[in-house]
Order: structure tokens, then sequence, then C-alpha cells
């Protein structure tokens, strides 16, 4: 696979509590040289990178992160704060708490909710697999798909492990049609990218994909 096709399909990432802007700002440099999908960005930063970049590049951040136990209300107003402020994509956490006790009408009614409030953006649902049995992941494939998200997406990256071969592959035989899925976490290889997307992932949550090539890139001067 070219590595076009990866940078592609990457939504360059950066998440740490940490984060400055000047930081943001470089890895929408690197979004917009390498042609990613999008930047993942904390909230706060949104308006300015939107500002920054205009439409050279999609604007992708986070809602209810990283644990999800925001209540609606609050990640409904997290949404349309975020696309408001100029985002493009939005990827949210479930309750999982919620769904682990069978409360299934509430995840899927919040997942409903919160994609008519993306109206036309882009919604993607991390479930944190890592956290959830086979049956819980099957389970999040039919209500992700019920609620009319976007995406289906593994991991926040802030939890005990990330995107797994196994994961995706359960994901690709369970998610209904217009569903598409998101690998994020611990995606470390170009190796790792190719085989994900060859599993079904047409979005891959990672920054080490760009910093490969960019070394790539140093290392032939």
């Amino acid at each position: 696979m070219d590595i076009k096709d990866i940078l592609s399909k990457c939504d360059h990432t950066l998440l740490s509590q940490t984060a400055t802007w000047e930081e943001i700002k470089s890895i929408c440099d690197d979004g917009i040289k390498y042609r990613t999908a999008s930047v993942c960005i904390p909230p706060s930063f949104v308006k300015r990178a939107k500002e920054y970049v205009q439409d050279r590049l999609a604007i992708c951040t986070v809602i209810g992160f990283p644990n999800g136990y925001n209540t609606t209300a609050v990640k409904l107003f997290e949404t349309k704060d975020a696309i408001q402020n100029g985002a493009d994509e939005i990827d949210m956490v479930i309750n999982i708490g919620e769904l682990k006790a069978g409360n299934y009408e509430y995840v899927e009614n919040e997942i409903k909710l919160l994609k008519q409030a993306c109206g036309d953006k882009v919604l993607k649902v991390i479930i944190e697999t890592c956290l959830l049995t086979d049956e819980e992941k099957i389970k999040m494939c039919k209500l992700v798909t019920n609620a009319g998200a976007d995406f289906i997406k593994t991991s926040t990256g802030f939890s005990t492990a990330g995107a797994t071969f196994h994961d995706v592959e359960l994901f690709s035989k369970h998610v209904g049609n217009g569903v598409k899925i998101k690998a994020a976490g611990g995606i470390s290889s170009i190796e790792d990218a190719e085989k994900f997307v060859s599993l079904g992932a047409s979005r891959l949550g990672t920054s080490r994909i760009v910093k490969i090539v960019k070394a790539q890139e140093q290392t032939q001067r």
C-alpha cells in the first residue's frame, strides 16, 4: 500500500494534557503537508486551529473524553460548541457503565442525539474495546448502526490498551451498512497501519505514522 494512501486515512492526533498551541499548530502543518484525513485535537484548540487551517484540513475533536461518563446534556453542549467553533468531525466516548449495565436504550439515544447535533458533520463513536467483552463490542456495532453514526472507533488511547486486529475484524463482521471503522491507539508502524486497513479500517487514529514518514525523509537527505 502506498504511504500516501495510509496517510490519507490518518487522523493525525495530539490529545495530551500538556499540548500547547505551538504543538497543535505543528501537527496542523503536518496534516496539510502530508494530506492526512484530519487532525484530532483537544476542544479548546478547535477555533484557533480552524482559523489557522481554513479549508485546507479537517479539524476533529473529542467529546466526553476520555472516560465517557459525562451526562448526555454535557456531551450535547460540547458537541454543539465544537461545531460552532469549526470542528468538522466529532469523536465521542460512550457511557461504558451504562453499556455494561445493559442500558442499551440510553447508549443508543445518546449517540443518536449527538449525531443529530452533528448534522452533516462526521460522528465517530469511541467504545473503548479494551474494557469490553466481545459480546459488548458486537452489541455496540448494532447500537452505533441503529443510531446513524458514521464510524465506530476502537479506543481513546488513554485506557489499558488500544486497537487490536481482532477488534477491527469483529467490527467488520457486525457493523451495518454505511458505518465505517476507525482503529486508534497503539498503531506504531506502517505495517500495522496496513494490516488494520486490510481488515476493514478506513481511518487510523495515530500520530506515529506521520512521525515515521518525517524521520524517513530526514535520513534520505
